[in-house]
């Protein structure tokens, strides 16, 4: 009898006390290492992703983690609607407070200090007293999560940024000490000279602690801009869960109920009034109206539901009142599964590997290599054990780059600030090597490519008839409805006509289109089946336009009056003015356009035909979870896929997606799931966001570069022991005033 296979199981572990990418590399390793155990750790979010086989248990996997120096947790379930977290804004044990308190504390204690080692006419008689006093919190309390993890990672045999920023910052501090009490450094009116000669001292009195607090401040200030926009990690789930309606009118024993959405059950009837979003999934059972499914399914045009059809929660009901059974409630809804979708494509998304760390992997063992090597050579030569440690303290200050600190902050924040005044939101330092990488991008049609909402785009007119005339009686009975397609015409007649007569008498068809006396005239304006039952037909070249508009996957809507069929309109979801322009840039930047749409086949080949993308890349008729799945598949076949959306419906292939680009002008769900944030709503922002996204990496790359090369280049005089703590403190300045000014090319950025 065959085996059956291993079941596994499946967690998701909360982890605590990640400094660095490579901290996420490190526990990810351990955790598989364990038998039968597969894991994927993401920075990003601090969390865990773990399959199991059975026999393993999760307390296990927590110990495996805690043993790695680092917390896990199994997260606490997502908050419900109307829950204290859903009430609250982020959590508020999220680490930014405190890193915030150090940081400000770094900076203004730092700062004077500094300012008194560089510049000879502020070293007052007792300055280096002065200098200890203020150094020693910045150095102890402001960088104590550097000593922590320095700690943490000794004890686990592994070195990182931290443990080069902990032993060089604490060398500096603890030789100063050194020279101050036991040196010629604390005598009254000791100065440090302006001078750039390069000659061998014994150390004695010299001080390091502005090297010791600057570099402390500088990095920290990294870690701040990095935490805060990690913030947000968990945004686009309670985006999602705040869809929802928030109370529902449930109809109990005759009378009408105002309850919570959450204490909803299956088998409930509740009321949907025009207007209202419709509280759960479930099945009409009275009632008949248009439902503007477009934020869940992608469909632009309103879909017409009546008795014995399934409507979804979240979704606007545009027309009239409905009665609903609820089917499914809470977790079981499409939008929670949404919800769910979401966060395993976040979840699933490798954690990117800062330069810095992958680096720091090589550079911060060789750096304490030389720095002991350089202890041992210069006792070995018998120059004396003050000599040779200044030499080996030398070497760990200059190797300890504070540039470093500034490299990816700074070119971030002039990147994302000029990328904010050309409308385009960039969320943090990990989206960016993505878009040097992708050659792929998937758009979605509805509120992307094209405006998002039904507009009149054509008026077909019987021989005799004039169109001023159609658009006024079809827009003066349209604008008694509220239907989409009716507001489509009656807005498209009122920009040609001004203003609109008001109808004699008005009625709804139900499913149809509408009917009524305007100025005089009996007037019919919806689907041909009206006109049928008016026993009237349409004119062979009114049939041929209508034939040719729904061909095109537009919506065909016939108007008569007097008994004649005087014309045919087409409704249709514009396409954008900008969006044919902004395919040929996005194929001028080396990616291939894909237009991935929820509409009709019909509908999509009409609109990629209009902005320029093959009919071959055009992907038709896909569900949420498709969408997903059509972006699995595009990275299976070895592509890098970009993804622009905005609706509910594109969020969890923007999360999914290795690049995604959420249009600023659709749901929060979809923007707080994407990578990047269009807020023109305009296409053209996605050519400029890749652009922007790839210069401010090349420029983040280069400062990263120049901060190792100036540092690196001096290791051999420091090793010599031929670095006083002038040229040090200059080098230091020097690199990062280069990367700053790096950093301000990118104001120049202009939009193609």
């Amino acid at each position: 009898m065959p085996q059956t296979a291993t079941e596994t199981r499946s967690v998701e572990l909360a982890i605590g006390g990640m400094t660095c990418a490579s901290c996420a590399a490190r526990i990810e390793k351990k955790l598989n290492r364990m038998e039968g155990v597969e894991a994927t750790v993401n920075y990003a979010t601090e969390k865990a992703k773990v399959s199991f086989a059975e026999g393993t248990a999760v307390a296990d996997l927590i110990a495996t983690v805690e043993a790695t120096g680092y917390t896990a947790a199994e997260p606490a379930p997502p908050p419900t609607e109307g829950g204290p977290a859903a009430q609250d804004g982020a959590p508020a044990d999220d680490g930014l407070t405190p890193l915030r308190q150090r940081l400000v504390t770094a900076v203004v204690l730092a700062v004077p200090v500094v300012a008194m080692a560089m510049v000879p006419a502020l070293q007052i008689e007792y300055w280096q007293w002065l200098s200890l006093t203020l150094a020693a919190p910045v150095v102890t309390y402001a960088a104590w999560p550097f000593h922590r993890a320095a700690w943490t990672n000794a004890k686990h045999g592994a070195a990182t940024m931290d443990t080069l920023i902990s032993v060089g910052t604490s060398a500096a501090f603890l030789w100063s000490l050194w020279a101050l009490f036991f040196g010629t450094a604390g005598t009254p009116g000791m100065t440090h000279p302006f001078e750039f000669t390069i000659a061998r001292s014994d150390g004695a009195g010299n001080i390091y602690l502005e090297a010791a607090a600057g570099v402390t401040a500088f990095i920290l200030a990294g870690r701040y801009f990095e935490a805060r926009s990690k913030r947000r990690a968990g945004a686009a789930l309670k985006a999602l869960l705040e869809l929802g309606a928030k109370d529902v009118t449930v109809l109990r024993d005759g009378r009408q109920e105002t309850i919570p959405t959450s204490e909803l059950r299956t088998g409930d009837r509740f009321l949907v009034r025009p207007g209202e979003k419709i509280a759960t999934d479930g099945t009409v059972v009275e009632g008949a109206s248009a439902v503007d499914a477009s934020m869940l399914t992608g469909e632009s045009v309103p879909v017409e539901v009546s008795v014995g059809d399934t409507v979804t929660g979240a979704t606007l009901n545009a027309g009239g009142r409905l009665v609903v059974e609820a089917t499914r409630v809470g977790a079981d809804t499409q939008l929670a599964r949404m919800a769910k979708l979401v966060e395993d494509a976040q979840n699933g998304k490798a954690a990117a590997q800062r330069l810095a760390d992958r680096i720091s992997a090589v550079f911060v063992p060789v750096v304490i290599a030389l720095a002991l090597g350089t202890l041992g050579f210069w006792l070995g030569n018998g120059s004396g054990l003050t000599a040779a440690f200044t030499a080996a303290v030398a070497v760990l200050i200059i190797a300890c780059p504070c540039a470093l600190g500034l490299a990816t902050p700074t070119a971030l924040m002039v990147g994302t600030g000029r990328g904010a005044q050309l409308g385009i939101l960039i969320k943090g330092p990990e989206v960016l090597e993505t878009t040097r990488k992708v050659d792929t991008i998937v758009l979605d049609k509805t509120g992307t490519v094209t405006t998002g909402r039904m507009t009149l785009l054509a008026v077909h007119t019987a021989d005799g008839t004039e169109e001023t005339e159609v658009l006024r009686l079809a827009g003066a009975l349209e604008n008694a409805s509220e239907h989409p397609i009716a507001q489509a015409v009656a807005t498209g007649a009122a920009e040609k006509l001004g203003s609109l007569p008001t109808p004699e008498d008005f009625a709804n068809v139900p499913g149809l289109g509408v009917q009524g006396v305007v100025d005089g005239h009996a007037v019919l304006v919806g689907r041909e089946k009206l006109l049928h039952d008016w026993a009237m037909e349409l004119p062979a070249d009114l049939a041929r336009a209508k034939h040719d508009a729904e061909a095109a996957g537009r919506t065909a809507i016939t108007v008569a009056w007097d008994g004649e069929v005087r014309a045919v309109l087409e409704v249709a979801d514009a396409v954008k003015d900008t969006s044919a322009e902004a395919v040929r840039r996005l194929r001028a930047l080396g990616l291939t356009p894909i237009l991935l749409t929820g509409d009709n086949e019909a509908v999509a080949r009409s609109v990629a035909a209009e902005v320029g993308i093959s009919p071959d890349d055009v992907i038709a008729e896909v569900m949420p979870e498709d969408k997903v799945n059509v972006v699995k598949r595009l990275q299976a076949e070895g592509r890098s896929v970009a993804m622009v959306g905005d609706g509910v419906n594109d969020a969890a292939a923007l999360a999914q997606a290795d690049l995604g680009l959420a249009m600023g002008t659709g749901t929060d769900a979809a923007i707080e799931a994407g990578d990047l944030t269009l807020v023109r709503g305009d296409l053209t922002a996605a050519a400029d966001a890749i652009r922007l996204s790839r210069k401010t990496l090349g420029t983040i790359r280069s400062n990263l570069f120049w901060a190792f090369a100036y540092n690196v280049a001096a290791l051999p005089l420091a090793a010599a022991g031929l670095l006083n703590p002038m040229i040090a403190g200059a080098a230091m300045a020097f690199s990062s005033v280069f990367v700053v000014a790096n950093s301000l090319r990118l104001r120049g950025f202009k939009a193609a």
